[in-house]
């Protein structure tokens, strides 16, 4: 893991104060282009254990999430909901996923995101 942006710090640190879920963002992290919006680590942590909740098969891992997280005063992580990997032209998945990055893993970002087509 390399050195935090700190400029991405920053931009999750506001993400996560005023509890918001509209600031888009796209990502580079392994090779891989993740674009969608960020997400408080307690909503998305909410969100994917409603998720495993109304799994049959997953159901007994959404506690796991429902467990706060410890608040650290500087994020070390991007939550990401309605996201998707761009693949090509295609984002994946259709409907969006949940993801969560590393901010040291980040090796380039930009706010918004992209668009793609799947046709």
């Amino acid at each position: 893991m390399s050195k935090p942006d700190k400029l991405l710090v920053d931009v999750a640190a506001l993400v996560e104060s005023g509890q918001s879920n509209q600031m888009s963002l796209t990502v580079v992290t392994g090779g891989t282009v993740i674009t969608g919006r960020l997400a408080p680590e307690r909503v998305w942590r909410q969100r994917v254990s409603d998720v495993l909740t109304d799994s049959a098969r997953l159901g007994e891992f959404s506690t796991v999430f429902d467990t706060p997280s410890e608040t650290a005063e500087i994020p070390s992580h991007l939550h990401f909901h309605v996201a998707r990997i761009l693949q090509g032209t295609v984002g994946i998945p259709e409907t969006g996923g949940m993801y969560r990055v590393a901010i040291g893993d980040v090796t380039a970002w930009t706010v918004g995101d992209f668009s793609y087509s799947d046709h």
